[in-house]
């Protein structure tokens, strides 16, 4: 006769670890907008991992370092994936407004950050936005808007579109403890398309009708995350 079974263990085991909420953090009120239009649109993507939170960071770098760091110095977002988005200034010849941009990586003067899952990212916006060109490669924050001469430069340095708040919004969120950050931006003007220009009006509807669809890809990027370790 064989040993006798192991007993089961006394008591309940361990607890699953609770989704990480996820914070999306955006910078002008048409942003927010846009993006509390396509949750009421898409009836939240079919549901996020855990709890989300949009946040208006008001304009430029330092409105983005305050307003996340003091999210994510309340108990119930401490350790929340953080996602930056909003419009961006393309950079690369070709590009036009509604394009997608996902950040491989953020840089500012302050410092770069490298972004989480960037692959799963742009499947998932491939998916929900189809037809729409994603962009993928370094987002680079700025202190104004870019123009002419300046966005030639800062392509050529490497980076394919700029905006002011999202490589401030994951320095803060990777400096305040662990998580997965990423950055999505919708093009709103381009090298052929100046905002001083008439058809800027155009490029910014069709940038705002985009960010509206992009929820159930942040969603589905969320969900593929590992819980964390609690």
């Amino acid at each position: 006769m064989g040993p006798p079974p192991a007993p089961h263990p006394s008591g309940p085991g361990p607890a699953p670890s609770a989704p990480a909420p996820l914070l999306v953090a955006c910078a002008l009120g048409i942003e927010q907008l846009a993006l509390r239009a396509g949750a009421r649109a898409t009836g939240r993507g079919g549901g996020p991992a855990g709890p989300v939170t949009v946040l208006r960071t008001g304009m430029g770098a330092a409105a983005a370092r305050r307003s996340v760091a003091r999210a994510l110095g309340a108990g119930l977002l401490t350790d929340a994936a953080v996602l930056a988005t909003g419009f961006c200034a393309g950079l690369a010849p070709g590009m036009n407004p509604g394009d997608l941009v996902v950040a491989e990586e953020t840089h500012d003067p302050e410092g770069g950050v490298r972004c989480t899952a960037t692959g799963p990212l742009v499947k998932e916006l491939t998916r929900a936005l189809p037809g729409r060109t994603v962009h993928t490669g370094i987002l680079t924050g700025t202190d104004h808007v870019v123009r002419g001469a300046e966005r030639r430069a800062l392509r050529a340095g490497g980076a394919v579109a700029a905006d002011m708040e999202s490589a401030a919004t994951l320095l803060t969120a990777v400096r305040a403890g662990t998580r997965p950050v990423a950055a999505v931006r919708v093009v709103v003007d381009a090298p052929e398309y100046e905002l001083v220009r008439i058809g800027t009006f155009k490029g910014g509807m069709t940038a705002f009708h985009v960010l509206c669809r992009v929820l159930p890809a942040f969603f589905a990027w969320h969900r593929s995350l590992p819980s964390p370790r609690r």
